[in-house]
């Protein structure tokens, strides 16, 4: 499994990092494309996305890796 792809501000835009790296793989000008790029990301790592809002605080989270008890959420 690769790392978890965190979306977080950098600025007045967002950015895509990989978890423990210190330089963000892509940084977009809005958040929506930050978490595109995140999901592709973490689809191929077979990882997850966490989504930072604002204030840097969690506020969301989706798993693209081979989870043995997926969640029941209806969100997706």
């Amino acid at each position: 499994m690769g790392k978890n792809q965190h979306v977080v501000k950098n600025g007045e835009k967002w950015s895509v990092k990989g978890a423990g790296n210190q330089k963000a793989t892509k940084t977009t000008a809005t958040q929506k494309q930050a978490i595109e790029i995140a999901k592709e990301i973490a689809k191929n790592q077979k990882s997850e996305v966490v989504i930072h809002g604002k204030d840097g605080k969690i506020r969301d989270k989706d798993s693209y890796g081979n989870d043995p008890n997926p969640p029941k959420d209806k969100k997706h």
